[in-house]
């Protein structure tokens, strides 16, 4: 794919209303690693988890952000939207490119399900364990 294509894609992503709209403008390889990522977070995000736009990427929320991704030029950003579960895993992370909320998967590699799974996991955990804040 040539640069111009790229950001391109870059754009009508950041523009995107929804997750469908947003994933069907990514380039491949991209296109398949979040939809893959997509269906991974799926698989374990609790009851009432809803997905929308946020920050111009696609956000899964459940009681508040739960995790994101993204698609980059040269990776799949996920966002955990959490430091201290990311330095949770940091020992399982070395292969990865990581950043104190983001995780850069590579774009035309498998992604590595259990940890996947275990980090969203944690994520829900962690907003479990926080106490609500009663609106009035």
């Amino acid at each position: 794919m040539k640069p111009e294509d790229l950001a391109a894609a870059a754009v009508v992503t950041e523009s995107a209303q929804d997750v469908e709209t947003y994933l069907a403008n990514v380039p491949e390889p991209g296109q398949s690693t979040l939809r893959a990522l997509r269906e991974m977070i799926r698989a374990v995000a609790p009851e009432g988890t809803t997905e929308e736009i946020s920050y111009g990427m696609p956000t899964f929320r459940y009681k508040k952000g739960l995790v994101g991704y993204a698609a980059h030029s040269k990776h799949c950003g996920f966002y955990p939207m959490s430091p201290a579960v990311v330095e949770r895993f940091e020992n399982e992370l070395v292969k990865y490119g990581t950043s104190k909320g983001a995780i850069r998967f590579p774009l035309d590699k498998p992604l590595p399900q259990s940890l996947v799974t275990r980090i969203v996991k944690a994520r829900v955990k962690e907003i479990d364990a926080r106490p609500r804040v009663r609106q009035n």
